[in-house]
C-alpha cells in the first residue's frame, strides 16, 4: 500500500520552493502571536485555549490541510503528468494511500508541531492545554489531508473549493453556528482535546465516541472514493 517513487515525487512537489513558503508562514505566524502575546500578557490559560483554537485549530490546520491535501496531486492532474504516473504498474489505491500519508505527514508537521510550540510559548502547558491542541491538530491533519486528496481528484478548483470549506465551514460556521458543529472536523477534533486537557480547560460540541466514529469513517470513506475516482481517470485517460 506504499511506494517509495510515488512518496518521493510527492514530497517533492509539496515541498518545493514555493510550496514551502506558504506552508511555513501560517506556523511562523503563530509562535511569532504566542511568544508576542506571552510578552506582553504572561502565561494565561485562557488566552492559550483561544489563540490555539481559534487561529491554530480552527484557521491554520485546515489552511495547511488544504495545501497539502489538494498539493498532493491537483497539479499533477491539472498539468497531465498524472497520466505517466497512472502508466506504471502501480496499484490506483496505493497511489492514494501513499499520497495521503505524504500529505498527513507534511500537514501534521507544520501544524501539530508548532501549535505545541506556541502552546508552551503560551502557558508553559498548563492544564494540558498545548498537548491537547497539538494532538487535535495532528487528528484533524489527518482528515483535513483525506478531504483535500480527495478534492484533488474530484475537481480542478480543489483549491478554491478547500479555501472557501476551510474559511467558511470551518473557520465560521464550525466555530459559532450551532447546527454546523456536528459536521465540522475542527469540533471532532476538539472532543479529543476535551478529553486530554483538563476539566473545563476545553470544550467541543461533540461527544468523544462521536467525533472518533466520525473522524474515521470520513478519512477511510474519502480515500476510498479517492482510489474509485483515481480509477476512473484511468480508464478516462484509456479510451
Amino acid at each position: 500500500m506504499y511506494n517509495h517513487t510515488v512518496a518521493r515525487l510527492t514530497y517533492r512537489a509539496l515541498l518545493g520552493r514555493r510550496r514551502a513558503l506558504i506552508l511555513c508562514a501560517l506556523p511562523v505566524l503563530l509562535v511569532v502571536i504566542a511568544a508576542a502575546i506571552r510578552a506582553m500578557t504572561g502565561a494565561d490559560d485562557q488566552t492559550a485555549a483561544d489563540v490555539l483554537g481559534g487561529f491554530a485549530l480552527a484557521t491554520m490546520v485546515p489552511l495547511i490541510g488544504v495545501i497539502a491535501g489538494t498539493g498532493a496531486i491537483g497539479p499533477e492532474i491539472d498539468d497531465g503528468s498524472v497520466v505517466y504516473l497512472l502508466a506504471k504498474p502501480v496499484k490506483r489505491p496505493t497511489i492514494i494511500f501513499t499520497k495521503l500519508l505524504v500529505a498527513v505527514g507534511v500537514s501534521v508537521v507544520f501544524s501539530a508541531v508548532p501549535t505545541l510550540i506556541a502552546g508552551f510559548l503560551l502557558n508553559g502547558n498548563s492544564q494540558q492545554i498545548a498537548v491537547a491542541y497539538a494532538v487535535a491538530a495532528a487528528v484533524a491533519s489527518v482528515a483535513y489531508s483525506a478531504i483535500f486528496l480527495l478534492l484533488g481528484t474530484v475537481t480542478r478548483h480543489a483549491v478554491v473549493v478547500g479555501l472557501v470549506y476551510a474559511l467558511v465551514w470551518e473557520a465560521l460556521f464550525g466555530s459559532v453556528v450551532e447546527g454546523a458543529r456536528t459536521l465540522s472536523v475542527q469540533q471532532w477534533a476538539l472532543a479529543l482535546a476535551q478529553k486530554i486537557g483538563a476539566d473545563g480547560a476545553i470544550t467541543s460540541a461533540v461527544g468523544l465516541p462521536l467525533a472518533l466514529i466520525l473522524l474515521i469513517g470520513v478519512t477511510v470513506v474519502a480515500t476510498w472514493y479517492a482510489g474509485q475516482k483515481l480509477r476512473s481517470l484511468t480508464v478516462a485517460g484509456d479510451d
